[in-house]
């Protein structure tokens, strides 16, 4: 159980605010790049309670700014996309990709208010068919490199999902609780006959009796992370290291065939996540695939909601979605009540303090890469366990 003030501490996400301070020091997912297009050069966002609008030059160049105008606050969405900037529908004042302003229609030759009408802009890098934002301060670090996005030895296939209506940490909570996953996802599924083979054998896998539950804290020179460890009892008895949730808000989640998936939730304001999916299946044999970014397949969920309050709930992310959203927009969790099985979320909430604690301190915190040779393909290792970074520290300081 939290307070109420701790609670807001650890889920808002606007300028100025701890959590949303913290948050910006991170790069974070806008969309699939295919979303850009010629017929379709600018799209209105949503990130970190701003409001921002994405687009894409006639020079090919990526901009994203502030939606509203330096001049009247008109929205720039509805702007006309040029060789070199996007310029307002309201009085055609033009704003480059940086957010400067490049030319003032009627207003005096020479004028000094150009120079005051810049709009606020953040970088945007490309990876993997995807248009990343980095909404920090400066100097941005560099944007990580997963071995799901940059390695060449496997296919990518993209999911979006629906917004989800709820705060972001709904979701990521949810990567660490390790007991959900019998009866949300395979008591429900075992209970719908409609149910396939794929989603009978998930709901057999993770309807098994758990034993015992722990929680690794990970420190990786790239990341930090926590791992739920689950002992399953009953005929498929197993210690099961768990897929890590990364801090602050991804999770990689092995599959079949020794895929993964890299689930990023994005918080668009304090009662909105936008959520992300890549997934990558690896070749057997390790050889190489030729795929290009833009071929990169993408599939888009729609919300599993119906008007009359109804949820479908056939298969995982519908069931996780109901679960989110019904516990409020921002769950309150000054009325919850913890059990042993919630050590990980406590775990997760302790840690999403410190870093908080840590950049309001002016330091920086976990899992932002400055080196470029720790960024060079990083390494998941999710079936391996192995002595993380955290641990020889440990070992080094007795």
């Amino acid at each position: 159980m939290l307070t109420q003030d701790d609670n807001l501490l650890l889920t808002q996400v606007g300028p100025g605010t701890p959590g949303g301070e913290l948050l910006r020091r991170y790069w974070m997912p806008i969309c699939p790049a295919a979303e850009l297009s010629a017929e379709k050069p600018k799209k209105r966002v949503k990130m970190l309670g701003e409001n921002l609008v994405l687009f894409r030059d006639g020079k090919g160049k990526i901009g994203l700014v502030a939606e509203q105008c330096a001049h009247r606050r008109v929205s720039l969405y509805f702007g006309f996309v040029e060789d070199d900037g996007l310029r307002c529908p309201y009085h055609g004042w033009k704003f480059a990709t940086s957010g400067k302003c490049i030319e003032q229609p009627f207003e005096p030759k020479g004028s000094k208010l150009i120079d005051e009408a810049c709009v606020a802009s953040y970088p945007v890098q490309e990876l993997c068919g995807i248009l990343f934002a980095y909404l920090g301060p400066q100097p941005a670090p560099l944007l990580p490199r997963w071995e799901t996005l940059v390695s060449k030895a496997g296919r990518r296939t993209m999911t979006v999902l629906p917004v989800h209506n709820c705060n972001w940490l709904q979701a990521q909570e949810n990567s660490v609780d390790p007991v959900h996953t019998y009866y949300l996802h395979a008591h429900m599924l075992m209970h719908q006959a409609k149910a396939d083979a794929r989603l009978k054998s998930s709901a057999a896998y993770f309807h098994r009796p758990i034993q015992n539950i722990d929680f690794e804290l990970t420190r990786e020179d790239a990341w930090t992370g926590i791992r739920k460890i689950r002992t399953y009892g009953g005929a498929l008895a197993e210690r099961e290291v768990g897929h890590p949730a990364i801090f602050p808000n991804i999770l990689i989640v092995p599959q079949e065939a020794n895929a993964l998936v890299t689930h990023w939730r994005v918080p668009m304001d304090d009662d909105h996540t936008y959520i992300l999916w890549l997934h990558f299946t690896p070749t057997a044999d390790g050889s190489e695939v030729e795929q290009a970014d833009a071929d990169i397949p993408v599939t888009y969920l729609p919300h599993p909601k119906s008007p009359d309050g109804e949820y479908d709930l056939s298969d995982f992310p519908q069931q996780d979605l109901m679960a989110w959203e019904t516990q409020g927009p921002v769950f309150d969790r000054s009325k919850e009540l913890l059990g042993t099985t919630d050590r990980g979320i406590v775990l997760w909430r302790n840690l999403l303090r410190q870093q908080i604690q840590l950049v309001q301190q002016g330091k920086e915190p976990d899992g932002v890469i400055r080196d470029p040779n720790v960024n060079k393909m990083i390494a998941l290792q999710i079936e391996k366990h192995r002595q993380t970074r955290f641990e020889r520290e440990l070992a080094a300081a007795k």
